[in-house]
C-alpha cells in the first residue's frame, strides 16, 4: 500500500474516496479552521494567497468566452503520481492534497475533496476558496449549475478528463442549458506562465537486456499478432498510459515521482511504430537501439510529443480502425477519432500482456524482493536498537529506510512515499510524516511502516506492523486476525481464471468473525521496475481474472481510529497449484521475505493449517535471506533473523523453539521454489 493507494486509477477515484472517507460523527458539522467572516479574516499561516493567481485565470476564462473552468488533479496520461508542472489544481488553489477537483467562475472558486484532506485543505486555502466535503461529479455539477447562469459555457481541458469522466459530466449537463466546452489549451498553464515548473528533460535510457524479459521487437511482434487476431481487426493501437510505452520499448526515465517513466504516446500499426516524445532526450546509443534511422515495420519513428492529437486525427482520416484502452485514454484523443473508426476495450493489449510476467521477469522480480527484504530487516534491527533510546521519529525513520534502499544494488529510489506511522497516525491509511509534522516512535505504541523500492529488476512494496513493548490483548487479537487473513488468502487454492474479487473475502474472514473489517482494497498488481500499483491485476471488481505469472500484493489491515493501525502486506506470484485430482487450479507464492512481529501474534488463535503455513514461510525466509545476510557480513541482522523466524508452537509460548515443526507439517499447496 502507498500514498493514494487504490486511488491511483482514474475510474476508481470515487470508489476509493468512499472507501477511506467515511465521515466520523461531528466531522461534517465541525467549524472550518479558517474564519473568513472577520475583517481581516483569520487564516492559518500555511494558507496560500491565491488572489493574483485567480485573477490571471479569470482573465483567460473571460478571453475564451467561458463562465466557469474545471481543474482536475491528474495529467494527460491518467497517472497515479503527477509531475510538478502538472500540479495545476494545487497551484491555483494552494491545496496540495493528492485528490480533489477545483472549479473557478468569475466570482467564486471551490474545491471538492474527501475527508482525508479536509483539514489540510482548510489550512492551505485562503478565503477565495470554498471547501466542499464530497467528491462526486454530481455534487460538482450541482454547484456549477447554481453558479453559472443559463446559456453559460463551462470549459475543461480534454487531456485531463478520462472518457468515463467526460461522459459523466456530459450526462449531468444534459438539458441544463449550459454547455461543456473542450479546450485543448490549458487555461491554468496560461495563467501560470513562466512560473510553471519546466517539463523534465533527463535522458531517456534503455534497460540492459539482463533486466528485461523480452526485447522490444519481440513485444511489438506479439502485440501486432494480437491485433491481427482481434475480432474487430484494428489497424492501429494507441497507447496513452506512460507505463505502456515504457514497458513496450524497455525504456525508462524519471519524469514522474516514484515512477521511472517519461512523457510519451505510441501509435503502433502493422507497418509502422510511431513514438511521440521529446526527441532531444535520446542519446545516439538509444536512437540506434530503437532503429530510428530507417522506416521499415520494425523501425521506431520519433515524433514530437505535442503533435499526438493532430497526428491521431490525421491517421483517423484514413481507412483505419484504432484500438484504445478506455481506462487510460483521455477525452482529448478520444474526441478526434470518429466513433465508427474506434475499437474500444477496457484495457489495451499491452496492459493485459504486461500483467503476466514470463519466467525471466518472474526471476528478476523475485531477486529484487530478496534484496528488499535485506533492507527492511536492516531497518527493523535499527529500530529495535534506537527506538528505546527515544531518538527516532516517524520522519527520521522514513528517511532511514529510504536511504537503505538507495544504497542497495540496482536501486532507483523509493517506489512511493514511505508511510511511517506511530500510534494513532497508523490508523490513517494514507498517512506520511513530514519534516515539520511527525510523532516520536515509542516502545509503548504500535508502529506501521509501508514502503517499497524501485530496482532495475523489479518494484517492491511491503508493510510490517510492530510493537516493542507490551501490546494490549485487543491489539494482539486484531494483529493476529489480520495475519490470519493474509495467510488464508495466500494459501488459497482456486480455479484458474477466477477473478480476484471472488476470493478477496478470504482475507477478511478472520476479522469478520469478530465484527472487525478494513475499508480499503486487499491488493494490487506490481511491475518490473514500473508501477508499484500496476493495473489491471488485483482484487477489485474491475480487475482482470487471475492468471499464472501475475504478481499482486495481499494486504489486509485493521484501523482503530485515534489509537492504532495494522497492515500486513506481502507481494505474491500466481502459480499453478498441486491438487489431488486433475484440474486447472492456481495458488499464490509469497515473494516478500520479512518475518512478522512475534510480539503481536496470539498463536492460540491460529488454526493448525495456518500455523503450518507460517512456520514453513519462516523456514523459507531463513533459506532465502539468511545466506544473503551472511554474504554481506550483516551478522547482527542474521542473528535477528534466526531469532525472529524460529518455529512457532501452539503448545508453548511463541518464543519457544520447536524445530520439529519445520519438518512435521509440509505444505502441499505451495511451491516455494526459487
Amino acid at each position: 500500500m502507498a500514498q493514494a493507494h487504490w486511488c491511483c486509477y482514474p475510474w476508481l477515484v470515487l470508489l476509493c474516496a468512499s472507501a477511506w472517507s467515511y465521515p466520523q460523527p461531528g466531522d461534517l458539522g465541525r467549524e472550518d479552521v479558517r474564519n473568513c467572516s472577520t475583517n481581516p479574516p483569520y487564516l492559518p499561516v500555511t494558507a496560500v494567497n491565491t488572489t493574483i493567481r485567480l485573477a490571471a485565470l479569470r482573465q483567460q476564462i473571460k478571453a475564451w468566452n467561458l463562465t466557469a473552468y474545471i481543474v482536475p488533479d491528474t495529467d494527460a496520461h491518467m497517472s497515479e503520481y503527477i509531475g510538478k508542472h502538472d500540479e495545476r489544481r494545487a497551484w491555483i488553489s494552494g491545496f496540495t492534497g493528492s485528490a480533489g477537483t477545483a472549479v473557478v467562475t468569475m466570482g467564486k472558486a471551490a474545491v471538492w475533496t474527501d475527508s482525508r484532506y479536509w483539514t489540510q485543505a482548510e489550512r492551505q486555502m485562503d478565503c477565495n476558496w470554498e471547501l466542499h466535503k464530497e467528491v462526486s461529479i454530481s455534487s460538482i455539477v450541482t454547484w456549477i449549475l447554481a453558479e453559472v447562469p443559463a446559456g453559460g459555457h463551462v470549459g475543461f481541458d480534454p487531456f485531463l478528463f478520462s472518457v468515463d469522466s467526460w461522459e459523466k459530466y456530459n450526462l449531468e449537463f444534459q438539458d441544463s442549458n449550459r454547455r461543456l466546452v473542450s479546450i485543448p489549451t490549458n487555461l491554468v498553464d496560461l495563467a501560470w506562465g513562466s512560473e510553471r515548473p519546466p517539463v523534465p528533460s533527463q535522458p531517456i535510457y534503455f534497460l540492459p537486456k539482463e533486466f528485461t524479459g523480452s526485447t522490444w521487437q519481440e513485444k511489438v511482434s506479439t502485440i501486432r499478432s494480437s491485433m491481427k487476431n482481434h475480432t474487430m481487426a484494428p489497424t492501429g493501437l494507441l497507447l496513452s498510459a506512460l507505463d505502456e510505452t515504457a514497458w513496450l520499448f524497455n525504456l525508462r526515465s524519471s519524469d514522474i515521482p516514484y515512477n521511472p517513466f517519461f512523457y510519451s504516446y505510441t501509435l503502433l500499426t502493422d507497418s509502422s511504430i510511431r513514438l511521440f516524445v521529446n526527441k532531444s532526450r535520446f542519446s545516439l546509443e538509444t536512437l540506434q537501439y530503437l532503429n530510428t534511422s530507417c522506416t521499415s515495420p520494425m523501425c521506431v519513428q520519433l515524433e514530437d510529443y505535442s503533435q499526438i492529437r493532430d497526428s491521431v486525427k490525421a491517421y483517423a482520416s484514413g481507412n483505419v480502425k484504432i484500438l484504445i484502452g478506455l481506462s487510460y485514454t483521455t477525452y482529448g484523443l478520444y474526441e478526434v477519432i470518429p466513433k465508427e473508426k474506434l475499437v474500444t476495450q477496457t484495457y489495451s493489449p499491452v496492459m493485459v500482456m504486461k500483467a503476466v510476467k514470463n519466467s525471466k521477469e518472474q526471476a528478476l522480480l523475485k531477486a529484487s524482493h530478496v534484496r528488499d527484504a535485506v533492507v527492511v530487516i536492516q531497518y527493523l534491527v535499527w529500530l529495535e536498537k534506537n527506538v528505546p533510546k527515544g531518538t527516532v521519529d516517524e520522519f527520521s525513520g522514513a528517511e532511514h529506510i529510504d536511504e537503505l534502499r538507495r544504497n542497495a544494488n540496482f536501486s532507483s529510489g523509493p517506489s512511493f512515499e514511505t508511510i511511517s506511522a506511530s500510534g494513532l497516525n497508523a490508523a490513517l491509511a494514507h498517512y506520511s510524516p513530514t519534516k515539520d509534522l511527525h510523532r516520536k516512535l515509542s516502545t509503548d505504541e504500535m508502529y506501521l511502516v509501508d514502503s517499497g523500492g524501485q530496482y532495475w529488476d523489479g518494484t517492491t512494496d511491503i508493510t510490517r506492523t510492530v510493537h516493542w513493548g507490551t501490546p494490549t490483548a485487543f491489539q494482539k487479537e486484531a494483529y493476529t486476525r489480520v495475519l490470519m487473513g493474509n495467510i488464508d488468502l495466500s494459501r488459497l487454492i482456486f480455479p484458474a481464471s477466477t477473478s480476484g474479487r471472488v476470493v478477496e473475502a478470504f482475507a477478511r474472514r478472520a476479522l469478520w468473525e469478530v465484527g472487525l473489517n478494513y475499508g480499503h482494497g486487499t491488493g494490487h498488481g506490481i511491475g518490473n521496475f514500473l508501477c508499484v500499483h500496476e493495473w489491471p491485476v488485483g482484487f477489485q471488481s474491475n480487475n482482470i481474472a487471475m492468471a499464472k505469472g501475475m504478481f499482486t500484493s495481499i494486504e489486509p489491515g485493521y484501523y482503530q481510529d485515534g489509537e492504532f493501525g495494522i497492515r500486513l502486506e506481502d507481494v505474491v506470484l500466481v502459480v499453478e497449484a498441486k491438487t489431488k485430482y486433475p484440474g486447472a487450479y492456481l495458488t499464490f507464492e509469497v515473494v516478500s521475505f520479512v518475518p512478522y512481529d512475534r510480539n503481536l501474534i496470539d498463536v492460540s488463535l491460529l488454526s493448525p493449517e495456518q500455523l503450518q503455513y507460517l512456520n514453513r514461510y519462516y523456514q523459507t525466509i531463513r533459506e532465502k535471506i539468511g545466506p544473503e545476510l551472511q554474504r554481506r557480513q550483516l551478522l547482527e541482522e542474521f542473528e535477528w533473523l534466526e531469532q525472529h523466524t524460529k518455529p512457532l508452537s501452539a503448545m508453548a509460548p511463541i518464543t519457544t523453539s520447536l524445530t520439529s515443526v519445520w519438518v512435521a507439517f509440509p505444505l502441499a499447496i505451495l511451491s516455494w521454489s526459487s
